[in-house]
């Protein structure tokens, strides 16, 4: 490349206007002679640039690499011996779905001639890719889920691939359940609680859920229970995966530019907060005091936790009962307007954003109930977001330029929001949203209503639920990235986050109150939450 680029350079001293022709044979003659050594003399110029570049590009590698060993090496004993237990199981899932591939290059190389770009690209192809992860276990399930609600960060063909990479294992037998709790509380279980059922409520990849009731004063909770043997899993995986990303780095300075590690470095934070229940109860913590000081406490709450027989593998909290948002027939046998209360989960949630130390950031119908008190219930505080003052004023500007659909404002925002390093066609990016935004309204809704049904199966159905809103909200906020990366714009991830939450409650609103404008109604608070936070 760099031989290339100096090709159609032409050097200042070498011009041909210094070189006039003179008409005798013997001034041809120079002549000839004089562009033959201005050739050299460019090549050698090529030469020397190209072998100053290489050698630079050395010198840097030569400089970064005690940092680079130094990490590997901090990082092999921070893994220790699970590593290699690790190491073992990550080649099994390799082999696995590498006969696979092989199994499916075969029969398509029978059928046809051609190969279709998946079985091109291998292992590393999305299909492939999310097939290895899936084998590789809870980790790396966590890790595809946040590739697909991330497409600020990945390629849009894997976003959509791992859409499919659902949070659903088998339940852990009671019987190791049994033996974390005792082992977390430090005294037998009986001593605590009364009775625990041994049927899970749910089981993810990385925890699983228990109804219990609490000894002496009788009441009603639910146990999150960390899986054995996640946590090591985890922290061997995620360091393996660091280190790649830094080898990637080293050897190639241009993976540097899509700030790689970074990513690598708030994919480890985010995962390993999720499996620090003490940093979910700290969360938890804090949105109560949030409505406590807004005196909020009558329209909403969150549930509370029992921290005598709470730890960072075992979460006690309050049980609370209520209802999905989406089930509309439910909710209307316990409010007289289902309007009123979505109005009062949208105010909480967005006085959240900057009136608390962090918000809500999976406002999926799992969690966010109607309560049987008709209060709103905000569950499950693992993954929660923090906004920079900056993102929020371009947010203000981005939200009230959709209700208006005036969309050279919302260009505008979005870069202000975005960066880089390019000058971009504000108009023609304007135009490219307008198209864009019209798909909004041709969303179904239909398919949530119809799943959340019956009191005995609230946990299946909220499932189901789940996964058509992640599927249909990923993909319409695909588009919007999309759009503003052919731009050359990339967001901050709390901008995603952010994004994500105000499409489920787009789908509450179209279901609820199906003529409410959450960004424009009078009765909902968004741009005064800043203010009053100034």
């Amino acid at each position: 490349m760099a031989v290339s680029a100096f090709r159609g350079t032409r050097l200042p001293l070498f011009h041909h206007s210094q070189f006039p022709i003179a008409r005798t044979v013997s001034g041809r003659s120079k002549k000839m002679i004089g562009s033959r050594n201005s050739k050299g003399f460019v090549l050698s110029a090529q030469y020397s640039q190209t072998q100053d570049l290489f050698t630079s590009r050395l010198q840097n590698r030569i400089e970064n690499l005690p940092k680079l060993v130094e990490d590997i090496v901090q990082t092999s004993i921070n893994t220790g011996p699970r590593g290699a237990i690790r190491l073992v199981q990550g080649v099994q899932a390799f082999v696995g779905v590498g006969g696979e591939w092989l199994n499916d290059l075969s029969k398509s190389t029978r059928v046809s001639g051609g190969l279709s770009s998946e079985l091109q690209l291998g292992l590393l192809s999305p299909l492939y890719l999310r097939k290895l992860f899936e084998r590789m276990g809870a980790t790396y399930i966590k890790l595809g889920q946040f590739i697909a609600s991330a497409p600020t960060f990945f390629p849009p063909e894997y976003v959509k691939e791992f859409q499919n990479c659902f949070d659903k294992a088998p339940p852990v037998p009671f019987e190791e359940i049994r033996k974390i709790l005792q082992e977390e509380l430090g005294r037998p279980i009986d001593s605590v609680y009364e009775y625990v059922d041994p049927t899970p409520i749910a089981s993810a990849s990385i925890a699983q859920v228990h109804g219990a009731r609490l000894i002496g004063s009788q009441e009603d909770v639910v146990i999150k229970v960390l899986k054995p043997g996640i946590e090591d899993f985890l922290v061997a995986d995620l360091n393996f995966i660091y280190v790649v990303a830094r080898i990637f780095e080293f050897l190639s300075p241009e993976f540097s530019r899509t700030s790689l590690v970074g990513i690598v470095k708030d994919i480890r934070e985010s995962m390993l907060e999720e499996v620090d229940f003490n940093k979910e109860a700290q969360n938890i913590d804090s949105f109560k005091r949030y409505l406590e000081t807004m005196g909020l406490t009558g329209q909403a709450t969150a549930p509370r936790v029992y921290k005598h027989c709470s730890s960072r593998r075992v979460l006690t909290m309050e049980r609370l009962y209520g209802v999905p948002l989406t089930d509309l027939d439910s909710i209307r046998s316990l409010v007289s307007s289902p309007e009123n209360s979505l109005i009062t989960a949208l105010n909480v949630w967005f006085g959240s954003l900057l009136a608390c130390e962090s918000f809500h950031a999976d406002v999926h119908a799992g969690n966010l109930w109607l309560l049987r008190d008709g209060r709103i219930g905000f569950l499950d505080f693992g993954i929660v977001g923090r906004i920079s003052p900056k993102t929020w004023a371009a947010m203000e500007v981005f939200l009230a330029s959709i209700a208006t659909e005036e969309y050279e404002s919302m260009a505008s925002a979005l870069i202000q929001m975005g960066a880089t390093n390019t000058d971009v066609n504000a108009k023609a990016f304007a135009r490219d949203l307008e198209k864009m935004f019209s798909s909004i309204q041709e969303l179904d809704t239909e398919i949530v209503v119809a799943t959340a049904r019956g009191t005995n199966s609230d946990t299946t159905a909220v499932a189901a639920n789940v996964v058509v809103d992640e599927r249909q909200m990923n993909a319409l906020f695909l588009d919007l990235v999309r759009v503003s990366e052919s731009y050359g714009l990339k967001f901050p991830r709390e901008f995603a986050l952010l994004m994500k939450q105000l499409l489920y409650f787009d789908r509450y609103t179209r279901l609820l109150a199906p003529n409410l404008n959450m960004l424009q109604d009078q009765r909902i608070s968004i741009v005064s939450n800043r203010r009053m936070n100034q």
